[in-house]
């Protein structure tokens, strides 16, 4: 069990985008250009970063890379605690095999950054109404097909084997219209898939932001947090009005969306939680907010924990 001063807390390196300031894919950057985003978030305090495929894809980059990132990393003096991958997901229609043999590739790599979790999902590429949105949640995006679970449960559980072969986890992350979409749908897929390297990265960020109908926040985590096995963690400002039927939401600090953290975060200690948290944040200074969502989420630990 870690303490309140060791808890593993990333920063999802997403908001640097998957492009160079020049343009150039960010995979295919010169090692400076990486070691210069890692410095901006080693200067804010964090020790951990998550690099997601959102940003820098490990899992398609050649050995002499992969040497070169892992140098960057200790050249800036930051740590690798969990890697995600985004919208690529083992049961896409054309891209699904490829996908799978890249979850696979993490899981190999992942041991030797010292992460203890692959985080993976079945969101898929943005719409180009998603694009053309404020917020890329307010339009419509991929639905997973029905016909499919039993692949996705399948490949998962795949997945679950040869992480629990490296000494590592699998995180499902929680996505509206997936398999994992729901609080209910997210524990009967883990449950399905019935693997104990396999659990829930309950992001209820997720959902809460969408401009529709949605259980209580603490309803959800109730269902989900004996599940979860690590945290893409962030927070929304939600409201609704029954008698219009509008809804209104956009990101806040851990602290002042309408997720009460304190008390969701010592439920999860509570139920055993002892996994990674990854903090993420969308617009404004991503990276400012995420820092000061760090030192939220080490001052609970260390009420709870005291």
């Amino acid at each position: 069990m870690f303490t309140a001063q060791d808890w593993p807390i990333a920063c999802n390196m997403l908001s640097f985008g998957s492009a160079a300031p020049d343009g150039t894919p960010i995979g295919d950057a010169p090692v400076s250009v990486w070691a210069g985003q890692m410095r901006q978030v080693r200067q804010l305090g964090f020790d951990f970063i998550d690099p997601t495929d959102a940003w820098v894809p490990l899992g398609a980059l050649s050995e002499v890379r992969i040497k070169e990132f892992r140098t960057a990393l200790d050249d800036e003096g930051l740590a690798v605690s969990s890697i995600s991958m985004t919208r690529n997901s083992v049961v896409d229609v054309k891209n699904g095999e490829h996908n799978l043999a890249t979850a696979h590739r993490l899981i190999d790599l992942a041991p030797e950054f010292g992460a203890t979790v692959v985080n993976t999902g079945f969101m898929q590429a943005v719409t180009p109404a998603q694009q053309k949105a404020l917020w890329f949640w307010l339009a419509d995006g991929h639905k997973d097909d029905p016909a499919l679970r039993p692949l996705a449960v399948e490949r998962i559980r795949e997945l679950g084997i040869h992480a629990e072969k490296n000494g590592i986890q699998l995180s499902l992350e929680m996505y509206e219209d997936t398999y994992v979409g729901t609080a209910d749908e997210a524990v009967s897929f883990v449950t399905d898939v019935n693997h104990p390297a396999v659990g829930l990265n309950p992001d209820i960020g997720n959902l809460i932001r969408l401009h529709r109908p949605m259980p209580g926040f603490m309803e959800m985590f109730e269902k989900v947090l004996p599940y979860a096995n690590f945290w893409h963690i962030k927070n929304y400002f939600r409201d609704e009005d029954p008698q219009t039927g509008s809804y209104a939401s956009a990101p806040m600090p851990l602290k002042t969306g309408i997720i009460n953290y304190r008390n969701v975060i010592r439920r999860a200690l509570e139920l055993g939680y002892s996994g990674p948290f990854c903090c993420e944040h969308y617009g404004s200074d991503s990276l400012g907010v995420c820092a000061e969502n760090r030192d939220y989420i080490k001052q609970v630990l260390t009420s709870a924990l005291a």
